[in-house]
């Protein structure tokens, strides 16, 4: 069976490619039928000196070096999760992707731009009501201003009590392109 295309899921802050969100979406991406693989940035998040996130150019590099790989091959999708999330959105600016899965998206991150997707992408978001980090008002109105699907969660930023509605809301994006 040939594959329905590939997703790139990246994880976040200080977190691993072994994440139990990023894994449930590797397991939604084998169920539907897309390849998939999920990068480690462990090494980058380790660099503080760099700044309080780390290596965040270099990730954003690994990340293009990847996605401009994949969508010579086929169909491509971003996913990722808070920092992970802001890379993909930056990708998206520069790789042709089919779609973009963003959980806890930093709208703002300090002295970086902005939170950016490339134009005209389906943009899926799944937040916290009750995250620390983002506030939800401003991804409502980042959400807004793109027509994108949001899904507002009774959670925190890490999104753990919803890590199957996570996964639902991926696999809709998934399932619609």
């Amino acid at each position: 069976m040939t594959a329905r295309g590939h997703c790139i899921l990246s994880h976040g802050f200080e977190s691993g490619p072994d994440a139990t969100k990023v894994t449930a979406l590797a397991e939604v991406c084998e169920r539907l039928g897309w390849t998939h693989e999920r990068p480690d940035y462990t090494d980058l998040d380790a660099r503080q000196e760099i700044s309080e996130l780390g290596d965040v150019p270099t990730r954003v590099q690994r990340l293009l070096k990847r996605a401009r790989g994949a969508a010579a091959r086929g169909p491509l999708v971003l996913a990722g999760s808070s920092l992970g999330a802001w890379i993909s959105g930056r990708v998206s600016l520069q790789v042709p992707v089919a779609g973009l899965f963003l959980m806890a998206p930093p709208v703002r991150m300090g002295e970086a731009p902005p939170l950016e997707a490339g134009e005209g992408i389906p943009v899926s978001i799944v937040h916290g009501w009750h995250d620390e980090l983002i506030d939800p008002a401003n991804v409502v109105a980042w959400a807004r201003g793109r027509s994108a699907r949001l899904l507002l969660v009774d959670d925190a930023h890490r999104l753990e009590k919803h890590v199957d509605a996570s996964a639902e809301a991926f696999a809709q994006l998934l399932s619609g392109l």
